[in-house]
């Protein structure tokens, strides 16, 4: 039987999943691993966020990686490898929940995926 805080865990990874399917996977891959299929049509190219390191930055700093990437006022790489593959995704307003949920999901998948 599922805990409160098990089902509370599920629902808020599925908003996270759906984040990361809908918003990063075309470059990051649904395994993380920085294959997409715009992954190498970025310079530098997408990584592979599977790594070690990049598990313990979302450790150490959770949110801070995710919201920085996201919401980085200079950072215009993201935008720019989208619009060049003719990717158009519909505006997004970003809230605190949804930057946790997304860190949240791909701790996850990252620790499932070691």
């Amino acid at each position: 039987m599922l805990s409160a805080h098990a089902t509370w865990s599920q629902a808020e990874n599925s908003n996270g999943k759906g984040i990361f399917v809908q918003r990063c996977a075309m470059c990051h891959g649904t395994d993380l691993k920085g294959t997409g299929p715009l992954a190498n049509k970025s310079l530098p190219p997408t990584p592979d966020l599977t790594t070690a390191a990049f598990k313990k930055r979302l450790s150490d700093y959770p949110g801070v990686i995710v919201s920085s990437v996201v919401l980085r006022p200079n950072g215009d790489l993201i935008p720019k490898t989208l619009q060049a593959n003719g990717v158009k995704l519909p505006a997004f307003a970003w809230r605190v929940k949804d930057l946790r949920d997304l860190n949240q999901y791909m701790a996850a998948e990252i620790t499932k995926r070691r």
